[in-house]
Parts: structure tokens; sequence; C-alpha cells
């Protein structure tokens, strides 16, 4: 008896993760394929010898395994540190090497595009148009047609699904577009690499990001596609590793890594898309029911959102610093908003994007889900939440 008691007790102490769209807990299996390149294999995979010569090969492996995941060729995939460096890589390299006299994005994009645009915007004086997002965070492609008829030599940059609210573009058609005006079309798919379907035979896009921290992969390696024919500068010189487009000794156990948790993310993809889509409606319905005058930020019907990002506002006045500070206390891991924004003593640029009212943002925290959870625990959190908000 006293056994299962303790083991109860337990339970409920242990810390709830959900935060995944900041960060992912690495895959157990990706963490032991990459063991043998921090351990044993301690070769630079630029050397020319046995040692340097068996780390190549597994560079290029793993470039060959993400390659054909994404249904593209081996040379249109270049390893960054992250998604970040791959939107600054996409963003400067189109504007400096091809030719770009205007920009399209939105005022909900990750800061690592808005940042950089307003960056070569200012050094290059290239005009910038943001499309305006609705309530929901969805885009007019009339807009869109509109300013790309008006604008020629373009870059669009618009990300696959929003990572605070989850909202999912439509890339595809955004892409059709690109191509018909000629313009050159960056998307951020850092949230939606190995969980929603990306084949680049037919998505019309020239530059998607990858970072493998977000699909059960380990942090500071990502990836740039760029499409094959874009003959654009390298972002950091010094070497000519990655077909002289990145310089830099490659960080093999990260791509080795990354490559293995994309590989098995695609494998279980309709297994994890179900499990997280459970695990979202289960949570946004019993909060709902439970807690009266909550609204979801964003897109709640099923397929329009993340399967993974729940983003709702509570009833009250400047409750989000609270509640996160008391969730934590009660073990509850969730955000404001994008972790690289965490601590800013601002209100969400995305929720403020979509016209969120100042109150509605400050009463905001975003859930979300990884395939580690489970139901108990989103029993858990709303129990919490239910204590905390009344």
């Amino acid at each position: 008896m006293y056994f299962c008691v303790k083991i109860a007790i337990v339970m409920r102490i242990m810390r709830v993760y959900f935060d995944n769209a900041a960060s992912t807990p690495m895959d157990a299996e990706v963490f032991e394929k990459m063991l043998p390149f921090l351990k044993e294999q301690h070769g630079n995979p630029s050397s020319v010898h046995y040692h340097g010569r068996n780390l190549r090969n597994a560079v290029e492996q793993a470039r060959k395994q993400i390659a054909t995941e994404l249904n593209c060729s081996v040379s249109e995939i270049i390893f960054t540190s992250g998604g970040t460096e791959a939107d600054n890589y996409a963003i400067k390299s189109s504007v400096e090497g091809l030719g770009i006299e205007h920009i399209i994005s939105s005022p909900i994009e990750h800061h690592a595009v808005t940042h950089t645009v307003e960056l070569v915007s200012h050094k290059h004086n290239i005009p910038v148009s943001w499309l305006k997002p609705n309530e929901k965070g969805q885009f007019s492609l009339e807009e869109l047609e509109d300013l790309l008829k008006k604008n020629p030599k373009s870059l669009v940059s618009l990300m696959h699904a929003n990572n605070e609210i989850g909202t999912i573009a439509d890339i595809e058609a955004v892409g059709k577009l690109c191509r018909q005006y000629g313009a050159i079309f960056h998307s951020d798919t850092v949230q939606t690499v190995g969980t929603l379907p990306i084949d680049l035979q037919q998505i019309p896009v020239d530059f998607i990001t990858g970072a493998a921290h977000k699909f059960y992969g380990p942090k500071g390696i990502g990836f740039l596609f760029r499409r094959e024919g874009l003959n654009v500068p390298s972002l950091i010189c010094g070497g000519t590793q990655e077909r002289n487009q990145r310089a830099g000794t490659e960080n093999v156990a990260g791509i080795v890594g990354m490559a293995a948790a994309l590989e098995k993310c695609i494998k279980i993809r309709n297994e994890k898309i179900t499990h997280l889509q459970n695990l979202k409606d289960s949570f946004i319905s019993r909060v709902q029911n439970l807690v009266p005058g909550t609204t979801i930020n964003g897109i709640s019907e099923k397929g329009g959102s993340l399967p993974s990002v729940a983003n709702i506002a509570f009833p009250g006045k400047d409750l989000e610093s609270m509640l996160l500070m008391n969730l934590d206390i009660h073990q509850i891991s969730a955000s404001g908003g994008s972790a690289c924004t965490s601590g800013a003593n601002s209100v969400s640029h995305v929720l403020s994007g979509i016209g969120c009212a100042p109150v509605r943002c400050a009463n905001s925290v975003r859930f979300s889900f990884g395939m580690q959870n489970t139901m108990e625990e989103v029993d858990y959190v709303v129990n919490t939440l239910v204590k905390l908000v009344k």
C-alpha cells in the first residue's frame, strides 16, 4: 500500500511539459544514433584520411536521408546551426544575389524573419509590403496577387504554420502565385517539418527551413532547402564546406541526429498527428467547458491549425505572467508565446498582429503538445487551470 501511495505522489509532482513548440525532447533512438559521433568518431569531415572520410560519409548519408524524406535533391540541402540561421540565409542571400527589389512578408512571422527583413530593407533600401492577417492569422491571396502584379522581382517570405497560434497557410497556393509572377518564395517551415506533409516536388517554394529540436532531434542544428539553380552568396565565409555555401566544420553528431529524427517523425506521422490532435481537442474542450469566457487565438477547427498548438485567452486582467508563474509552481511548463522573445516585457507581436486587444494579449497562454504527453497530463493541467483562474 505504501509503495502505491508513494508512486502516486511521484506521478503527481512530475513536471508536465506543454511547451513543445519551443523545443521537443530528444528521442532516445536519435540520441543512440548520435552517440558514436560524440564518443568515438572524432575526426574532421573535411579531412581526407580514414577518420575524416568516415565522418564525411555520415554527413552525406544524412543529407541523402533528409532529401529523400522531403523529395528533393541532395544538393538542395544545406546544413545550418538552426532555423534562425536558415531564415537569415534565405532572405539576405536572395536580396544580395537574386536582384530582389521588393519584399512581401507579414507582421506575424517569427522574428528570425521580420527582423531580418527589416535589416535588409534598411541596408539595401528595399521597400517592404506587410500583408494584413485576419483575426485568425490568415492572409488574403488576392492581396498577395495584387502586390505581386505591382512589384516585379519580389521576395515573398510567409511561414507554413505560425509558431504562436498554429494557423496553417496554404503555401502551395502562395507558391503558385509566386511562380506566376516570377517572385522568389521563402517559407519558414520550422514548425511543420516532421509534422505536416512537405513534398518539395509538389510545392513551388524556393527556400524552406528546418530545426531539428522542433521534431525530437538535437538543438543547434538545422537546414536550408535551396531550390536548384538559385545562385546565391554564402551567408558565412571562411571555408568550402557545404559546397561553398556555408563555411564551418560540420556538426556531425547533430546532422546525424537530425536525419534520424526526421526519418522517424515521417514514419509515424499519421500516428503523431492523431495523438497530438486528440490531446489538443480534449484540452480545448475541457478548458472551454470548465473555464467560461475563454477564447481560442487563431483557428480551432481541425486541419486549419497545427495539431500541437493551442493558444488560449483567459478571462480576467493581466493574467499571463501570473498564470505562467503559478503553472510553473504547479510543475507545468507553458509559454506566453515564442521562446525567442520570452521575458521581453512586451505583448506578443503575433497576437497584436491579428488584432487582439492588449488585455486579450496579456491574458493569453500557449500550450503545445508532444508525442510524450498523455491524457492524464491534460487532465492535471486543466484541473490546475480551473483552480488558478477561479
